[in-house]
């Protein structure tokens, strides 16, 4: 009788197929040592790509830190659904700060470790783009020329989601948010706005920068991993879908962010002291169309009159993010 190798099996969960697999090769979410350190009964949303994001990014800092992690948590989605007092869904040492000063109080908390002889526990600050582009960006960019040794990681959905999606510097040009509808001559958010957090982090010559997306969670990981083996200011800029305020199928929501990296919409990188280190090259690459067709966020874009001119803008910036970034494989 003659005997087939096993060629195809499950790799996302703890089950017979994924311990087939090197422990090398296995999430920490398929590891019998995670920690869940957002546990079970939080309220995010169906298909929450912050929710997915912050537990891979945490129980990977935990995993090699041994345990030794605090957080300081700035207003936001992430704080609200994981936290509504008096309950909370955090498994570690966890603040909430402010909206802006997440940074800030993260900072203090190294301080406080650092008085106390206490090396071996790590800090970690956590904001979504709201609080991250916009309100704690004076706290983070202190944070960074202070070089305080604090990961901070930004869970980027691209707007305000916990208050009602509005915009933010993060929004990309022609999304429709409730501050900027889809009406006029030139709907949705407008061009030449926003900024490019990453990238001013590495205008600060910290020591580790680095662009992540929940379509890749081993890329995640590693990268939160690498970051926790440094001292100093280090940045961590996650992608992560929201279905709610994207207008995204919920069951979409890892092939949504999938289609921003390999439409060369959202760039993975990372860098070392205001130097680009390593890319993550495009597989195959997708026009912005398949991208933007999966939310309705951008469905004024689709209507009986395509605006090809705006698609073409938008094309125009993944080329651009291609080039600048050396995506081509």
């Amino acid at each position: 009788m003659s005997v087939q190798d096993v060629k195809f099996y499950q790799t996302g969960t703890f089950t017979v197929g994924n311990r087939l697999l090197l422990e090398t090769e296995r999430a920490v979410q398929a590891n019998m040592r995670r920690t869940n350190s957002l546990n079970s009964g939080h309220r995010a949303c169906q298909g929450c790509g912050e929710a997915l994001g912050a537990r891979y990014a945490i129980d990977a800092a935990m995993y090699a830190t041994g345990n030794r992690v605090m957080a300081a948590n700035a207003t936001g989605c992430l704080e609200v659904f994981s936290t509504p007092y008096p309950e909370t869904s955090w498994q570690i040492p966890w603040i909430h700060s402010l909206f802006g000063n997440a940074a800030a109080v993260a900072s203090g908390m190294a301080a406080a470790m650092r008085v106390k002889g206490r090396k071996d526990v790590r800090v970690i600050a956590q904001g979504g783009d709201g609080g991250t582009t916009d309100i704690g960006f004076g706290c983070l960019s202190g944070m960074f020329e202070r070089n305080d040794d604090v990961l901070y990681i930004c869970y980027d959905n691209e707007a305000y989601m916990n208050t009602g999606v509005q915009r933010s510097s993060a929004t990309p040009p022609a999304a429709r948010t409730a501050t900027t509808m889809a009406v006029g001559k030139h709907p949705g958010n407008v061009f030449g706005t926003g900024k490019n957090v990453p990238l001013i982090a590495m205008a600060h010559h910290i020591p580790f920068v680095a662009t992540a997306s929940v379509a890749n969670l081993h890329d995640l990981e590693d990268k939160v991993t690498r970051a926790m083996a440094i001292e100093g200011a280090r940045y961590i800029h996650i992608h992560v879908p929201c279905p709610l305020g994207w207008g995204s199928a919920p069951a979409d929501t890892i092939k949504v962010a999938r289609m921003a990296v390999e439409s060369g919409l959202f760039p993975v990188f990372e860098a070392e002291y205001g130097e680009i280190t390593a890319r993550q090259t495009i597989r195959r690459r997708v026009p912005v169309e398949e991208y933007l067709k999966l939310q309705r966020r951008f469905a004024h874009l689709f209507g009986k009159t395509p605006d090809l001119v705006t698609i073409a803008h938008i094309q125009a910036t993944a080329d651009r993010n291609i080039r600048v970034f050396g995506l081509a494989p």
